[in-house]
């Protein structure tokens, strides 16, 4: 099925057959056509067609791509009283997301230290397959997490009190009762606190190279171009993967007629107001909670390798850390009328305008940091939410570049000698964990960043503060 043009960033499906609710794309003519061609388009209209409650329509960023379940890149929300939950509208890495920090260095003074500053960091933050830390938690220790994420960090001394309010719900969501949580799940998550892992998770030094907004750059911590900054794009590791794998088996027994009525079965999902819905929300908000801990630790040991290599006066503050993979209860209007939803973002970033009191105070004005990875021979971008984000899209827009390429398929077009001599081109220094890393995750599988971060931009939904691009590149 095409999707019928709207505007030169809104495609839309209308309301069809068996749909509840129409499709909504935001995209490009660019961009259009790889979402169409690579089945994500079919998952929004699954989306659209499957689930009691949803509100207004299936939403579709510009990065989006096919997923499990849902498109990567989706986004719906459902009445909180009639609607459900669903792992596949959330992800296997429960709140993958990015924490970005902002540094008082230049480009001229961390780039002849490089390589220097790469092996430490390398050497501080574990990356790769089954990757541990040297961090041990004890059982009450790893619930504590659960419960707190990253005010649990600060509290055994990792990071500061600033890192922990300029981070989405401060790193801790309310709501996790422990036992929800597998002892298997608590197993594979009690050795990898502060873990990058592996696949799409990066470590990445960047410098400004464009500032699109002064005021508000500044008021996130950019100051000028050629400012270096860190980009910690990771997730919940082993104990995330493993809570939602936990919760498709449950959902899968509990629920077989649900099942039966499906279009593929990995949209299986609960009624949110049911035991074991409830039961999955928690244990997704303890696996959220783990992450904000997990990039708050991982900040913290960035700090301290940049500290060794460039001296004790030398600052990282934290900008803000987003999560993408998540399903958050949140107040938005529909229908002229107020209502509280749980809203899955898989692949998407929440986008809040200013004057949204979950903002951290310094930024009630200007709105939240939108923090938007490319791939890591491209640029990266830090946007801000927009007005017209709660009206369009339940405040969300998209969650980095997405993918263009599956990694079996960029396995046999690329190589690691080939990718890492293309990155030495642009002077760029990568170190990783594994060949295969580095192959999966070449800069020509991934979609255009400056695109999809255009349509954001123009379709109202974020908007353009500053472009950074990388120095440094630790991947798993």
């Amino acid at each position: 099925m095409k999707a019928k043009k709207i505007n030169d960033y809104l495609y839309e499906i209308p309301k069809t057959g068996n749909m509840k609710v129409p499709v909504k794309i935001f995209a490009s003519d660019k961009l259009i056509k790889a979402i169409e061609d690579d089945g994500a388009l079919q998952q929004g209209i699954n989306v659209a067609s499957s689930f009691e409650g949803i509100q207004k329509a299936s939403f579709m960023m510009s990065d989006a791509h096919k997923g499990y379940g849902f498109p990567i890149g989706g986004v719906a929300a459902f009445d909180k009283e009639k609607g459900i939950i669903t792992p596949g509208g959330i992800g296997f890495d429960i709140n993958c997301g990015v924490r970005m920090l902002a540094t008082n260095l230049n480009k001229e003074e961390v780039t002849p230290k490089m390589k220097i500053l790469l092996d430490k960091l390398f050497e501080l933050v574990p990356c790769g397959v089954g990757s541990e830390s040297k961090i041990r938690l004890t059982d009450d220790e790893l619930d504590d997490v659960l419960v707190n994420g990253s005010k649990f960090a600060a509290k055994k001394g990792y990071g500061t009190q600033e890192d922990v309010t300029h981070a989405e719900e401060e790193g801790s969501m309310k709501g996790c009762d422990p036992k929800t949580v597998s002892m298997k799940a608590k197993g594979r998550g009690r050795r990898q606190l502060g873990t990058l892992g592996a696949g799409n998770h990066f470590l990445e030094v960047q410098v400004v190279d464009e500032i699109y907004d002064e005021e508000t750059a500044k008021t996130f911590g950019i100051n000028k171009k050629g400012q270096v900054v860190i980009m910690i794009h990771c997730g919940s590791r082993g104990l995330g993967h493993q809570v939602c794998s936990d919760y498709i088996r449950k959902f899968e027994d509990e629920y077989p007629k649900i099942i039966e009525s499906l279009p593929e079965k990995d949209l299986i999902y609960a009624p949110f107001n049911s035991r074991l819905g409830q039961d999955y929300y928690s244990a997704m908000i303890g696996s959220a909670n783990y992450a904000w801990a997990n990039r708050h630790v991982i900040a913290h040991f960035v700090r301290q390798g940049f500290k060794e290599v460039f001296g004790e006066k030398t600052e990282l503050r934290t900008i803000y850390d987003v999560a993408h993979n998540i399903a958050k209860l949140e107040k938005h209007i529909v229908d002229g009328v107020e209502k509280e939803l749980i809203v899955h973002r898989k692949g998407a970033t929440r986008a809040f305008p200013p004057g949204r009191t979950e903002l951290p105070k310094n930024y009630v004005g200007v709105g939240q940091p939108v923090i938007l990875p490319g791939s890591m021979g491209t640029a990266s971008y830090l946007l801000k939410g927009a007005e017209k984000a709660m009206e369009l899209s339940f405040g969300s827009t998209a969650h980095g570049a997405g993918r263009s390429m599956g990694r079996f398929a960029a396995m046999k077009k690329y190589s690691s000698e080939q990718v890492i001599s293309e990155l030495e081109k642009n002077n760029i220094l990568i170190r990783s964990a594994s060949k295969k890393g580095i192959v999966e995750e070449a800069p020509g599988a991934y979609k255009d960043i400056d695109e999809v971060v255009r349509v954001s931009d123009k379709a109202g939904i974020a908007e353009l503060v500053a472009r950074v691009r990388p120095l440094g590149v630790i991947k798993g």
